[in-house]
């Protein structure tokens, strides 16, 4: 995923400034792609500039409002439909994993609960998310809906695996 699809994708459904892409932006996509205010509207102008999306209106102070074009729900299309690739995340977690053996062992165990601990409070913010938005029938609605039950699968599977992390290494097992 770039920042240049998840743009195109917001503006499918509705035209918006950079400002108000970038609140929604942070209330829908931050969670799975972040990206800071000068990222998102360089994009925008580089999308601006590359036919896919335009400006719809001119408001005060500058404000530009942009639409998406046929060029750009083309790119979108194709971008869902071809790009198959599943590129690995990268995790420091999982990389500190490789390396816990220069602890001691009741250090390791105690940072493999750690992690326990904060993936169930992150299970817990996803939960009060899930509580707290009123869903739709929109597109970001769906989406976002599926994309939290993942992060909610994700944190009680990673508190799950880091118990039992913790538990293998106090036992000197592996």
């Amino acid at each position: 995923m770039s920042l240049r699809h998840a743009l195109l994708g917001l503006l499918v459904e509705r035209t918006g400034s950079g400002y108000d892409l970038m609140k929604l932006f942070d209330t829908s996509l931050a969670s799975v792609w972040p990206a800071t205010q000068s990222q998102v509207y360089g994009e925008l102008n580089r999308l601006d500039a590359g036919g896919l999306i335009e400006v719809v209106a001119e408001g005060a102070r500058g404000r530009k409002d942009y639409g998406i074009t046929a060029d750009g729900k083309a790119e979108l299309h194709r971008w869902l439909v071809e790009n198959e690739e599943h590129k690995p995340q990268r995790s420091e977690p999982l990389l500190q994993v490789f390396f816990l053996g220069v602890l001691a062992k009741d250090e390791a165990a105690a940072r493999m609960r750690r992690w326990a601990e904060l993936s169930e409070a992150q299970h817990q913010q996803l939960v009060g998310l899930r509580e707290g938005v009123d869903w739709g029938e929109d597109m970001l609605s769906t989406g976002g809906a599926l994309a939290l039950e993942y992060g909610l699968r994700l944190r009680a599977m990673e508190q799950e695996w880091a118990r039992w992390a913790a538990e293998r290494i106090e036992q000197g097992r592996s």
